[in-house]
């Protein structure tokens, strides 16, 4: 006898009906249908009602489901997060007591150290916890969802020596708190796992830098794990910003909490702006060093969405006039070809993005000509009528003048192909979140750099929450393919995160994502956003000055955009 008539949930894989009894879960569901389901793996997860749920998820009531494999960006998560505690359980079979920190993302991977003890990690420790590893993912062990009091579980932490996560879990107001645990310990993320460990079979644990790289599977090719290279540049900038956490005492969001809440967020504003001021002077002095050597006589700015670059360029700008060099500014969009010529993408949209929707070739022209001393007429482009304009716009290049460019495709070097490098200087800029959750939950700097568009969006463009998220998996695949692969051309990094920029943007962000319908593919990512959100204590703007970067997408800038 059924427990509950007519109980059916709709399987959008499968676009159908199906019927449940009711209390089953939806992986004995998936496992009845998985025959049938059009992915290019297991399923990882499952979106209940647009919400990423695990394959556990127990059934009452009618549902909308969806499966999700590892090449979504929700099932990559569950898997990498799944990945992680696999790591954990495996240092501490072998060193118990060890305190392992899942720093940042780079080259494919997820960087990863033992806390304080920064020579621990010789190349024959991290073969024997690879090893370990494969040893817990061959044993196919659960990972078992559990929901206690919070209570209780800050005291389960305590017990197993996970002070970072009693730190924030006493800092927020939850009654319950959900962990999992796998064996014989425990651990919390704020996503769901995979069901078990041998879902996990794909994956690599190298050396890297002074720490090592967890690599999971190519999403392009899911039986291979993800091809990595090293990438210096980029691994000194976030390297950077995680001493000068250290040194703070701000590592993660819970002593951040405490700060806020201890009155000493004005203090942090402070530090963390004279930082940012510190190498905007650092990048324009060394600018300077070079320019008055020969070289150095184009400046070219890059990075990807939401990451900073107009206020940047504005700022730098100002410390290289301190410094007797006065930028002369171009602005790349107005090369854009006609748009009858502009390149189209796999959709047969114009490809904005695209370097070739740039006129390449009256560009160098151009910028040879100024460098040579020449007076050149410059274009405008017209974006109602989509052509190219000359309105009597001239630009020479005086002494002790510079170019000054911002835009996506600086790093390129086949947009100043004619250029010598030796009067380039490249800077690249982007927010590289080096503030976690705790040690084994990192903040992504993609959501980062996602929250300050949606709330810029929705402030300046009257773009719904809905419609950003919506394009957002297209502007990754323009940085992915335009920019990302440039990065470590640059001559400086800028990071130009705010250790304190996700307590302010909580007060902006969560009422914009509150109003994307659940009945919408782009809640589920809403709902995750706004669920790390919620980890922190909501901060003030008031103290943060005027020239600070993120007035660019909160407002209240003294610059004009």
């Amino acid at each position: 006898m059924k427990k509950y008539d007519e109980l059916k949930v709709f399987c959008k894989n499968t676009n159908e009906y199906l019927n449940m009894d009711g209390g089953e879960t939806l992986i004995e569901l998936y496992e009845t249908i998985k025959g049938r389901l059009d992915l290019k793996g297991e399923a990882v997860c499952v979106l209940v009602n647009n919400k990423v749920e695990d394959l556990h998820y127990p059934v009452f009531a009618p549902k909308h489901v969806e499966f999700i494999d590892i090449v979504d960006n929700n099932g990559y998560r569950v898997f990498t997060r799944s990945l992680c505690m696999v790591l954990y359980k495996a240092l501490n079979d072998l060193y118990p007591g060890k305190r392992l920190c899942i720093q940042h993302s780079i080259s494919n991977g997820h960087y990863c150290q033992i806390k304080h003890e920064e020579d621990f990690l010789s190349p024959e420790v991290i073969d024997q916890l690879k090893q370990r590893m494969t040893e817990i993912i061959d044993a196919d062990m659960p990972f078992k969802r559990r929901e206690r009091l919070t209570v209780d579980v800050i005291e389960m932490f305590r017990n197993q020596g996970l002070k970072d996560k009693v730190r924030i879990l006493e800092s927020v107001n939850q009654l319950y708190t959900v962990y999992y645990k796998l064996d014989d310990i425990i651990d919390s993320f704020y996503g769901p796992l995979v069901p078990s460990t041998g879902m996990l079979k794909v994956f690599d644990l190298i050396p890297y830098e002074n720490g090592m790289l967890l690599l999971g599977p190519d999403r392009k090719n899911i039986d291979q794990v993800a091809q990595w290279e090293p990438q210096p540049k980029l691994f000194n900038a976030f390297t950077d910003y995680i001493k000068f956490n250290d040194i703070i005492r701000l590592g993660d969001v819970g002593e951040l909490n405490h700060a806020i809440r201890a009155g000493y967020a004005p203090l942090l504003i402070n530090v963390v702006e004279a930082l940012h001021n510190k190498h905007f002077i650092q990048i324009a002095d060394e600018i300077t060093r070079r320019y008055h050597e020969g070289g150095a006589r184009v400046v070219l700015i890059a990075g990807p969405s939401s990451s900073g670059k107009t206020t940047s360029s504005k700022r730098l700008a100002i410390q290289l006039m301190t410094n007797y060099i006065v930028p002369k500014v171009i602005e790349l969009d107005n090369y854009f070809v006609n748009r009858a010529n502009t390149p189209r993408d796999e959709k047969g949209d114009y490809d904005y993005e695209s370097l070739y929707a740039l006129d390449l070739e009256q560009f160098n022209k151009d910028v040879t000509d100024l460098l040579a001393g020449k007076e050149v007429d410059m274009p405008t482009y017209n974006f109602k009528t989509g052509e190219r304009e000359y309105l009597g716009k001239k630009l020479k290049l005086e002494d002790g003048d510079i170019l000054l460019m911002e835009g996506i495709h600086g790093l390129n070097p086949e947009l100043t192909r004619t250029i010598p490098d030796e009067q380039k200087f490249r800077v690249f800029v982007s927010a590289l979140t080096t503030l976690n959750i705790d040690d084994h939950n990192w903040i992504g700097t993609y959501d980062n750099r996602l929250l300050r568009r949606i709330i810029r969006d929705y402030k300046y463009r009257g773009c719904a929450a809905k419609d950003t998220i919506h394009r957002w998996a297209s502007v990754r695949r323009g940085e992915d393919k335009w920019i990302m692969p440039f990065h470590e051309n640059a001559d400086a990094m800028f990071n130009s995160s705010l250790l304190f920029e996700l307590a302010v943007m909580k007060n902006y962000a969560l009422p914009i994502l509150q109003q994307v319908p659940s009945n919408t593919p782009e809640y589920s990512e809403a709902s995750r956003l706004m669920k790390f959100l919620n980890y922190f204590e909501p901060l003030d703007e008031k103290d943060i000055p005027s020239t600070s970067l993120l007035r660019e997408f909160l407002g209240g800038s003294s610059f004009t955009y």
